[in-house]
């Protein structure tokens, strides 16, 4: 039985600063609901290849496609559109601000005066907050400087949530929370694999992306060096790969 056509589809992707290649004719496909897990050495081209699906670069060459259809990226509009939201290790959130305002920002409901729907904002805050993430914050209000880690990190992924993203960009979204903050986010992640949200995740700890990913693509030096399934690859390998940069298992 033939696979379902990929969600996104970047093919022959290339990205120069300069006389530095970032991306050589990157290929990666992403399917729904499916965890992928980028890795790679430092300079490998991982946070390239984030920041043209967030619209920050735009490609030299190749072409990105959305179930199928040739798109173009050319900003954080671009992207949000074609429901990829990402998550960077800072979260982008404002500490000062409760959680329903941060959820929110940029993109406030309003009354038919045109005034803040705060009652409302609220509302829709709490629902997804502990509906479809579940970290136990009793009320919106709250101010996100007053919470751990982990539960900045679940009021990020709730908000992409929330505006109805397909393919979330997690960057090093473990990094500097505890054991067991990381095991929460983690947890989210999964637990949006079974609601047909995608993730491609981006991190150094390897140990944390081999618990969760179901696919892994391997860049090195800006080219893709290897692309497995989670069956056809151990950690070891895994590692090994990302350490010589060669395209094959042993």
């Amino acid at each position: 039985m033939a696979r379902e056509a990929p969600l996104y589809e970047l093919q022959g992707i290339s990205k120069s600063f300069g006389h530095v290649e970032a991306l050589k004719d990157v290929d990666v496909q992403v399917y729904k609901g499916e965890i992928i897990g980028l890795v790679g050495d430092n300079g490998a081209g991982k946070s390239t290849l984030i920041k043209i699906l967030s619209g920050i670069y735009a490609a030299d060459s190749g072409t990105i496609r959305y179930k199928e259809n040739v798109v173009r990226i050319n900003n954080y509009r671009d992207s949000q559109a074609l429901g990829i939201a990402t998550i960077y290790q800072d979260r982008a959130l404002v500490d000062s601000v409760s959680i329903y305002r941060n959820i929110f920002m940029g993109n406030e409901l309003l009354t038919p005066y045109r005034f803040l729907d705060k009652r409302k904002m609220r509302k829709e805050a709490d629902y997804v907050l502990n509906e479809s993430i579940s970290i136990g914050i009793k009320s919106s209000k709250q101010m996100v400087g007053d919470l751990s880690g982990g539960q900045k990190q679940a009021v990020a992924i709730a908000r992409a949530i929330y505006f109805r993203a397909r393919l979330l960009l997690l960057d090093e979204p473990t990094n500097a929370l505890s054991v067991k903050e990381s095991r929460q986010v983690m947890k989210f992640v999964k637990n949006l694999r079974e609601e047909g949200i995608s993730s491609v995740f981006v991190t150094h700890n390897l140990l944390h992306v081999y618990t969760i990913a179901d696919r892994f693509v391997i860049l090195s030096h800006g080219e893709k060096v290897g692309d497995f399934k989670k069956a056809e690859i151990t950690m070891e390998q895994l590692e090994h790969m990302i350490v010589t940069g060669r395209s094959h298992v042993n």
